[in-house]
This record gives structure tokens, C-alpha cells and sequence, in this order.
């Protein structure tokens, strides 16, 4: 009997007009129902008693941002546990993020929220505004239940395995020193930073191929075209990153003339935000992956990448043209980024002015298959207020893959006179150091990969924005590796970073 109340989320919609041209009072809750406990009942049960008919909407585990581990119970268990109980009279699985389309498909005379949503504040996400907005173009009204409460979070946090022990431990204490409340001010305050960002531009293009065997002549990876992305990468990933965060952000980077160029950099940027230079002698750099469609369960299978990249430096007027344009904003900034792919626009005059004349400067100088081994951060750069290295790149700079790392990273932040230094380790470990602070070390929040390709960046970009406001090491860095836990879920950098998500799984991350 229980299994008949769930329906589809593409049939659902008729069962429902049909329910209102009978004249049934339709009720509708909706939520991730992770974890089922008597604050649950009280409330279905309240909401029931409102109408004739009680809907359960409850997010598809794909689309649930409660962090790493959730949910905890998949779609098929959460529907049945609800379902079970005799007064829900249906359930839908959502295959969408928010609320707004499972409100649309339901078109419900109520629809139920708890008492904490009477405050819109107190919603992280900002989706109660949307929520409301389409709960009354439906031609229903809201109701605030609930007269006994328990938090599914606070009560998986507590009592299951969902987080690993040294993800929990880490929780536990920055939970103890941090209110939920105290860090979710500390984001909001990011918006009233005033940030240049300074770095190569790179355009990533993902070309889908069905692999169909290697020819019989040549023995070559044969593929037939599905489709392409173009997403905005490099020092621009960045850009979408800060501009989540930040109300005050501009760009200065080296781009070619093409006829695209200018399209692409107005979906990121305004006219006054975009301060980059445009050179007809330079190319636009382009990556090039072709890669095989995603799987699900697996992360993306990359099969060759085609790179656009000048092989010699921009000319001298060019560079000057870069320098006077860094001077004449530099000095406006709170904190620079500089994002240092070596693929042409830091030259050693700009690098040196940079190097002196930013007020709080954050390097990221990344190593790839353009730049291996000569893009080394001890080599370009002797000053720096704040940065971030990965595994090869540290290696690189100490000229050895046998290293004790805090220790290594820690001399690197003293030889450049940095407060604040960060190591990723990818599936291992990250470590972050400030001054005056103990060391901190959080393992990875998502095992679950879907592509790592622009995590290094998401963990840069909110790491900076705290190192910008002189935030702890432990907080900037656990900001960093949410970000990061976001990033590792899309593929490339076909998004950016999301302020209301990194919010929410702070949020159920640290509900003790």
C-alpha cells in the first residue's frame, strides 16, 4: 500500500489537478527527510490536519547540499520511511535544488514550513523568499508548524558514520569556537571587500567523444563527437568564485582580440569590473579536453587535451600597457589575488611591481603541462602576504617528493615573510598555517569526485577572501575545503561556487 503513495515526479502533476477538481484541500511539506524522527511525525501529522490531502515532497539525493555524507539514506528509503506513515498521502521525489518547482507541481491551497522559517533570517539558502513568492502565485497560503522540534542534522552528527572520525573531530572543535551564526556573519562581511584580481585567462573547452576503439591501421583512439562546453577558466574561475562573495571585484588579465572574447568576459563582468588588456598579437588562451560523458559513480575520464598557448612573452609596449593599468588600481584594493599560470601575463617587471605595490597580496603560481618546472613559486616571486600551493608545486619548490611537509610549507611562508600559507594534498590532506596559530590539518569533506579540475581554485578563492579579513587559520581553511567539497562536484568550471550552499553544509557540518 505504502509503495502506491509514491508517484513520479512527470505523473504527479495530473494526480494533483485531478485531487482539485474534486475539491480535496491539498497540503504540501517538503524537505530532505534524511533522517525520520517524532519532530517529523508532530509535524506531518500538524500538517495533515490542515487539509484533505497531505504531500511530501523530499529533494533527490543528487540535489540535497547538506554537505558531505548526505543524505545519508538514499531516495528510495526516504520516500518508503514516509510513505509508511498513514497520515502522508503522497511522495514525490524532486529532481531540483530549491523548493520552487516542487511548490509548482503540487500547486497546494497550504503549504507547511517549521517555526524556525517564521524568521526569514534564520534561512541560509534565501530560499524562503522565493518560496513564498510562488506559494502565492499557486493561489496558496503558508503555515508555520511544528510544536515539537529535532534537528535530523544534529541528531546524524551525534549518533551515525556518515563523516569520517577526523572530519567529525575537526567539526566538533571549530563548532566549539564558532557559532553557526558567528560564521555565517564572517561570509556576509566578504561583500564589502574591495578585490583586484590580477591573472592569466584561459578558456576550457570539454569536447564529449563515445570512445569507439582504436583504428586498424594506426592504432589511435577513434571517438565520435557528441557535444562541447566552453567554460570560463583560470584567474576567470576565480572571478565567478569572488563575485558570489564580493560586491566590489575588478580584473585586470591578457586577451587576444578575437571575436568571442568580448561575449564571453560580459557574461563575468561590467565594463568598469573588466580592466584587462587587449593585445591583437596575443592568443586567447584555449584548453582543449576531450573527455568521455560522465558516469555515473566515476569521476570524468579525460582523454587528451589540445592547449592554444603563445610560446613567446607579450611584447614591451604590451607589458607596459599591463603595468600602468595595475598601477592605477592596485592601490585601491584590500587584498590582490594573483593567479599565476605562466601562460604569459606575468612577466618579471609586472610580477615585481605587484610584489610591491599590493596592500595584501594572495599568490596561487599553479604548475601544468605549459609550465612544469618552470613556474616555480621560490623562483617568481620573494614577497607575499598569503599563499597556496599543491603537492607537485611544493615539491617542485624544495626540489624533492620526500618532504616533511608542515615543515617545508612552514620555512616557504617564512621566506616570504607570509602570514598565511596553505597546502592541498587532493584525497590526503590540507594544511593551513598562520602566524601566531598552530598548524591546522582537515582531511577531504567529498570523496564522492565528479572532476577535480577548478578545485585547487574554489579552495584558493575562499581561503583568500578569509586570509583578507585576517579570519583564523582553522576558519579559513575549513572555508577553503568547503569550497573545495562544492568545486569536486561539477565538472570543470561550469559554475561557480554557491554562497547559500557553502553556507548550508557549514551549517549542517557543524550541528552538534
Amino acid at each position: 500500500m505504502s509503495d502506491s503513495k509514491i508517484l513520479l515526479f512527470d505523473d504527479a502533476a495530473d494526480v494533483f489537478a485531478g485531487l482539485r477538481a474534486a475539491g480535496k484541500r491539498i497540503v504540501q511539506c517538503h524537505g530532505t527527510f534524511d533522517l525520520i524522527h517524532p519532530g517529523h511525525i508532530v509535524h506531518l501529522q500538524e500538517a495533515r490536519a490542515l487539509g484533505d490531502t497531505l504531500v511530501v515532497t523530499i529533494t533527490a539525493e543528487k540535489f540535497v547540499n547538506k554537505g558531505p555524507g548526505r543524505p545519508c539514506f538514499n531516495d528510495e528509503l526516504r520516500s518508503r520511511s514516509l510513505a509508511a506513515l498513514t497520515c502522508v498521502d503522497y511522495v514525490v521525489i524532486i529532481p531540483h535544488t530549491a523548493a520552487v518547482e516542487a511548490i509548482r507541481l503540487v500547486r497546494p491551497q497550504i503549504y507547511c514550513k517549521g517555526r524556525e522559517y517564521e524568521e526569514v533570517e534564520n534561512d541560509v539558502t534565501g530560499n524562503i523568499h522565493d518560496d513564498l513568492t510562488t506559494v502565492k502565485e499557486c493561489g496558496g497560503e503558508i503555515r508555520y508548524i511544528g510544536s515539537v522540534v529535532f534537528s535530523s542534522t544534529k541528531l546524524l552528527n551525534r549518533h551515525f558514520n556518515h563523516l569520517s572520525p577526523d572530519i567529525k573531530s575537526f567539526c566538533r572543535e571549530i563548532a566549539g569556537e564558532f557559532s553557526p551564526g558567528a560564521i555565517r556573519e564572517e561570509v556576509e562581511r566578504f561583500r564589502d571587500l574591495n578585490i583586484l584580481i590580477i591573472g592569466d585567462t584561459i578558456i576550457d573547452q570539454y569536447t564529449y567523444l563515445k570512445v569507439q576503439g582504436l583504428t586498424s591501421k594506426n592504432r589511435i583512439i577513434s571517438g565520435r563527437f557528441l557535444r562541447q562546453e566552453t567554460q570560463l577558466g583560470g584567474a576567470l574561475a576565480v572571478v565567478r568564485h569572488i563575485k558570489q562573495f564580493c560586491d566590489k571585484v575588478r580584473f585586470i588579465s591578457l586577451l587576444g582580440e578575437e571575436p568571442w572574447v568580448d561575449e564571453l568576459l560580459a557574461e563575468v563582468l561590467t565594463p568598469d569590473e573588466d580592466l584587462s588588456i587587449r593585445d591583437p598579437a596575443f592568443t586567447t588562451v584555449v584548453k582543449k579536453r576531450h573527455v568521455e560523458p560522465l558516469q555515473v559513480g566515476n569521476e570524468l575520464a579525460k582523454l587528451f587535451s589540445v592547449n592554444f598557448i603563445d610560446a613567446d612573452p607579450p611584447g614591451a609596449a604590451t607589458q607596459e600597457r599591463i603595468l600602468e593599468r595595475i598601477r592605477k588600481n592596485i592601490g585601491q584594493a584590500d587584498a590582490v589575488l594573483l593567479l599565476d599560470f605562466g601562460h604569459g601575463l606575468m612577466q618579471p617587471a609586472i610580477r615585481e611591481c605587484v610584489q610591491q605595490e599590493a596592500p595584501f597580496l594572495i599568490v596561487n603560481c599553479q604548475t601544468n603541462s605549459n609550465n612544469h618546472g618552470f613556474n616555480i613559486i621560490t623562483r617568481q616571486y620573494q614577497r607575499m602576504d598569503a599563499f597556496s600551493l599543491d603537492l607537485q608545486e611544493i615539491m617542485l619548490s624544495c626540489g624533492t617528493r620526500h618532504l616533511d611537509y608542515e615543515a617545508e610549507l612552514q620555512a616557504l611562508k617564512d621566506r616570504f615573510g607570509a602570514t598565511y600559507a596553505w597546502l592541498t594534498r587532493g584525497s590526503i590532506m590540507t594544511i593551513g598555517l598562520k602566524t601566531g596559530e598552530p598548524p591546522v590539518y582537515i582531511p577531504p569533506l567529498e570523496m564522492d569526485v565528479t572532476d577535480t579540475v577548478g578545485a585547487g581554485d574554489a579552495f584558493y578563492s575562499l581561503a583568500a577572501l578569509a586570509a583578507a579579513r585576517r579570519l583564523p587559520a582553522n576558519l579559513s581553511t575549513f572555508l577553503g575545503q568547503l569550497a573545495g567539497a562544492q568545486a569536486v562536484k561539477i565538472i570543470g568550471n561550469a559554475r561557480p561556487i554557491s554562497k547559500a550552499d557553502l553556507l548550508k553544509s557549514a551549517m549542517s557540518l557543524l550541528s552538534f
